[in-house]
């Protein structure tokens, strides 16, 4: 596998390396899997363009084409004078390789159960939300392709992964080979089976989390009703996280008629002892739901596709299923007899990446709920904080203050006069007490406001204890 990952290297077949052989439109139409302008782009066959069609557009090519290395990988087949790939191989955006399951396209034969997806959307996202710090222990439960692995690589010391798929497994081996990734602890069984009496630093997972009437296929449904596998997979977390460890997970729920959803996954992580955010990124009707997974598999336009998606849409429906939500997860063991729970809707665009700051983001709502009397508490006003004043041209006073985060998760917030100063004094060198009652005086009608309403300014990141 090293002298396969050299001639990759050496042709250029990497991230950057295919957009720039592809080209703007071609790569932007492949995003959609309408792979013509990728042929044409690719159609002059010199390396890096052969190299493309076999391993990414999954179409044969010359042997003549094709060097020794690549010959004797064991990752293609002949075919008379044509070789086409027997696997998915793409680049990754840390410099390594993955190896998957060939993609399936509308008109492939239908996936098989024990089918190993590789890496996109989902699993960059994933990657994007883990924390950044050094850890000793992690483990990647789950790992299918072994996509996550390559990011925990030289971030912890000892890494496990586990997938009750052995093919998954068999595929992360290779992907981690071509990576120059080495010491992976992986082991095959569901859920945390395989590391029953194990604690780590981190966890992180990108489960088969899709809703769905059964368990089809292994990398993407787990069978379990309704979005218990999530529920479940939460409630099993905070025994296998070591003191101070975090645990970062992509999830789906469910929006059920005459139920809070934030009511719902709250309740799960009220249960673990454990400090946990829960951002909601995309909610999705449930039929939105259903042609995503069933394009996801390329059933459109095959003979079951009417009768799959009706029988689908009557299951959400007798669960009395109104949207499904889509977000992140993060738990942290923080050994304390009063966790705290964070659960919002959260679309708009954040920094990235989030692992840069998702540890503040779970000390500020520790901090909010567990800080006792705010009069002495001496907060700073979080950097780039902006002050936006809205009214009419000439009026004395603004019809609305906005606060606006430049950096993090870019949250916005509609204030008070007296929140508004506060903002723009808070230097972590003064009391608070003290400080309301000064602006007060000077900016509001009199009243002194309690310090307590500041602590969703604190909960939301806009102050720092």
């Amino acid at each position: 596998m090293e002298r396969l990952r050299d001639h990759l290297l050496e042709t250029g077949y990497t991230i950057d390396g295919v957009r720039e052989r592809l080209g703007a439109m071609a790569a932007s139409a492949l995003s959609r899997e309408e792979l013509v302008p990728a042929l044409r782009a690719t159609a002059d066959g010199d390396p890096l363009a052969t190299l493309i069609r076999l391993w990414w557009l999954g179409v044969p090519v010359p042997a003549s084409a094709l060097p020794p290395d690549v010959m004797r990988s064991g990752l293609v087949e002949t075919d008379g004078d044509q070789v086409r790939a027997t696997v998915h191989l793409q680049p990754w955006e840390t410099g390594g390789y993955l190896v998957s399951d060939r993609k399936v396209r509308p008109g492939d034969p239908a996936l098989r159960p024990d089918h190993v997806v590789g890496a996109g959307g989902a699993s960059a996202n994933l990657a994007q939300l883990v924390t950044r710090r050094p850890v000793g222990r992690a483990l990647d439960l789950g790992t299918g392709c072994g996509v996550q692995v390559l990011h925990l690589d030289g971030r912890a010391e000892h890494v496990v992964a586990t997938d009750l798929n052995p093919r998954a497994l068999e595929l992360a081996r290779l992907s981690w080979q071509l990576s120059g990734v080495s010491g992976v602890d992986a082991r095959t069984g569901s859920m945390f089976e395989p590391v029953e009496d194990e604690s780590f630093d981190l966890i992180v997972s990108n489960p088969p989390f899709v809703i769905a009437p059964e368990g089809r296929l292994t990398y993407r449904e787990s069978g379990a009703e309704g979005d218990g596998f999530c529920r479940d997979l939460l409630r099993e977390t905070p025994r296998h996280l070591s003191p101070g460890g975090q645990a970062h997970f992509l999830a789906n729920w469910l929006h059920v008629e005459g139920e809070d959803w934030h009511d719902r996954v709250g309740g799960w992580l009220r249960e673990t002892g454990c400090d946990a955010w829960v951002a909601q990124r995309d909610v999705q009707d449930p039929a939105e739901y259903v042609e995503l997974w069933l394009r996801d598999a390329a059933e459109q336009g095959t003979r079951g596709y009417t009768e799959h998606y009706d029988r689908w849409l009557s299951w959400f429906e007798e669960r009395k299923v109104e949207a499904i939500g889509f977000g992140w997860i993060t738990m942290r063991n923080s050994g304390t007899l009063d966790p705290v729970v964070r659960v919002e809707h959260l679309t708009h665009q954040v920094s990235l990446p989030v692992g840069d700051y998702v540890d503040s983001v779970l000390d500020a709502v520790a901090a909010a709920h567990r800080a006792g009397d705010l009069d002495a508490a001496r907060p700073r006003t979080v950097d780039g904080l902006l002050d936006e004043r809205i009214g009419l041209p000439g009026a004395e006073d603004p019809i609305r203050i906005v606060l606006r985060q430049t950096q993090g998760l870019r949250r916005t917030r509609e204030v008070g006069t007296v929140e508004a100063a506060l903002a723009g004094v808070c230097d972590g060198e003064l009391a608070l007490g003290p400080l309301l009652n000064v602006i007060a005086e000077l900016v509001g009608d009199g009243e002194i406001p309690n310090a307590d309403a500041v602590r969703p300014l604190i909960a939301e990141g806009y102050f720092l204890l």
